[in-house]
């Protein structure tokens, strides 16, 4: 397999990704509060366990970007906490709870779904650095949020045929078959423990052979003297994937490219890298009748989130909220 396909995660991932805060390691952070909602604070702590699993995709950037991209998630985390500390405040105001029975409901589901024991279940846990009665006492905080947006958004359900067809018109892209991409690349490994000045090196050598296209020479020619990468040995083509199957870097450039283009050099944390996109299949619409069910799915989805869009606002207008980060 070539080694830019994303890495699978632990199974421990799914089950996390139920809740509604992400957990990481925080070791380091000097903590300092970054909001004050209500007069309850949010710390700068939470806002690094929200966006610590994000932190190793943008760790191939470049020092500007990198930092560009570090200030974005924190700021997008802070506003993920604020919301769930509004709706926390709101239910509390309601009297919303969570009973034990619904509690242990929701961790034997998770449990099934990952085909995980109790004890596979605190391992993994313990791995992430939680104990169980933290994971408990998160579910218990999702189940009260799931409850108070339900109770606070409603959605019609009988939709027009009309509404579904202009929605279906408006958003084509959705409604395509499978689409498939099959990029070449030459590659020019960075090892994780280079030195800034090995790093400049390895581009050089990457450039050198950027220039080398730019001046006509053969993309496969090229990748079989020069990719450090097994797909060197069939002229640096890597087959077909599908959406979401390379790494993100890798893959926002090549869907950028038209069939025979070829990129500038692109940097991940497996080196630099020269894509050319060979071939680009599937994408055809779909006939309305054929993803009917689909359209009027993501058009509930869409009118429930316009709807917790509302309710958030509303929290927020009767709020004090002070942003110190």
């Amino acid at each position: 397999m070539v080694e830019i396909v994303k890495r699978n995660r632990f199974q421990t991932g799914l089950m996390i990704l139920l809740l509604f805060t992400l957990f990481s390691s925080a070791e380091g952070v000097v903590d300092r509060i970054v909001a004050v909602v209500n007069q309850e604070i949010i710390t700068l702590s939470e806002v690094e366990r929200v966006i610590g699993p994000l932190k190793e995709a943008i760790e191939a950037e470049n020092h500007l970007e990198r930092r560009d991209r570090l200030n974005e998630l924190c700021r997008m985390a802070l506003e993920k906490l604020i919301e769930e500390k509004l709706i926390d405040q709101e239910a509390k105001r309601l009297g919303i709870k969570a009973s034990p029975k619904e509690i242990e409901g929701t961790i034997e589901e998770i449990k099934q779904r990952n085909a995980a024991s109790q004890e596979d279940l605190e391992k993994a846990l313990a791995r992430d650095g939680l104990t169980f009665e933290v994971f408990k006492k998160e579910i218990e905080k999702k189940i009260i949020r799931t409850k108070i947006v339900q109770w606070a958004v409603k959605v019609e359900t009988n939709v027009p045929e009309k509404e579904l067809k202009v929605f279906y018109q408006k958003h084509p892209d959705r409604y395509r078959t499978e689409e498939s991409y099959r990029p070449g690349h030459i590659l020019f490994k960075v090892p994780k423990d280079a030195t800034p000045e090995e790093v400049r090196e390895i581009r050089k050598k990457c450039q050198k052979v950027y220039e080398k296209l730019k001046a006509g020479e053969d993309f496969g020619e090229l990748a079989l003297l020069y990719s450090e990468d097994l797909s060197s040995k069939d002229r640096g083509d890597l087959g077909y994937f599908k959406k979401g199957e390379l790494l993100p870097a890798f893959e926002k450039e090549a869907l950028r490219l038209k069939v025979g283009e070829v990129s500038g050099i692109v940097r991940t944390d497996f080196g630099f890298h020269i894509i050319k996109l060979l071939d680009r299949k599937g994408g055809i619409p779909l006939p309305y009748e054929e993803v009917r069910e689909k359209v009027r799915q993501d058009y509930l989805e869409r009118e429930f989130e316009k709807g917790l869009k509302q309710f958030l606002s509303k929290l927020r207008e009767k709020s004090v909220i002070e942003i110190k980060l």
